[in-house]
């Protein structure tokens, strides 16, 4: 891949931190579909913190100490 492919375009658009833009909701959305994007893109690469079978392992646990509070004691 070339580097001008490989970098992210730069966006016009972007818009700074500021006072005011804390209670902007179209720069709220921005920043939350950006941190989604960003999330989606690390877990496709690979950098995910909690692997997959940890979490499913997590919740099994879960929903069997559920099952024995309602069911067994």
């Amino acid at each position: 891949m070339e580097p001008e492919q490989a970098a992210e375009p730069a966006r016009a658009n972007e818009r700074r931190p500021g006072t005011l833009s804390a209670l902007d909701p179209v720069a709220a959305y921005e920043r939350r579909t950006t941190r989604i994007r960003e999330e989606i893109a690390r877990n496709r690469r690979g950098d995910y913190k909690v692997p997959t079978w940890v979490l499913a392992l997590a919740l099994a646990g879960v929903i069997g100490l559920w099952i024995v509070v309602l069911f067994v004691l």
